[in-house]
């Protein structure tokens, strides 16, 4: 599947728009930017080989793990890496599915929610 930039950024906004607000509402200073493909070096520093597909990836600090005396001054950001989402992806509809269950995978980081926890619950 081969989308523009256009009609992929109009994908993401319909899958972010899936997301409940009960989830939503607690997301705040959270930016969702789109990127071609992870860098080898993030693939590296994640413990994944070159041609592993990563979707997204959180970074910034948990809400856990934040202190009131040292704010955070960038927001947090969650990317998504347009062409293993493309590649992962049969049509349309399974493309804004897997960017929906992405974007959740990251805001459930943001949450402080583990990998391991994610696993368990079925999203990992």
């Amino acid at each position: 599947m081969n989308l523009d930039d256009a009609a992929f950024n109009r994908i993401v906004r319909r899958a972010i728009d899936r997301i409940p607000q009960e989830i939503m509402r607690h997301v705040q200073n959270v930016a969702i930017v789109v990127e071609n493909r992870p860098k080898p070096a993030l693939l590296e520093e994640m413990g994944l080989e070159p041609d592993e597909p990563l979707l997204g990836v959180y970074t910034g600090i948990a809400l856990p793990e934040r202190s009131v005396t040292s704010p955070e001054f960038f927001p947090d950001t969650i990317i998504l890496f347009k062409d293993p989402l493309l590649e992962v992806s049969g049509n349309i509809d399974e493309l804004e599915d897997e960017i929906e269950i992405t974007v959740v995978h990251e805001i459930a980081h943001f949450f402080g929610i583990s990998e391991e926890r994610l696993a368990l619950l079925g999203y990992g």
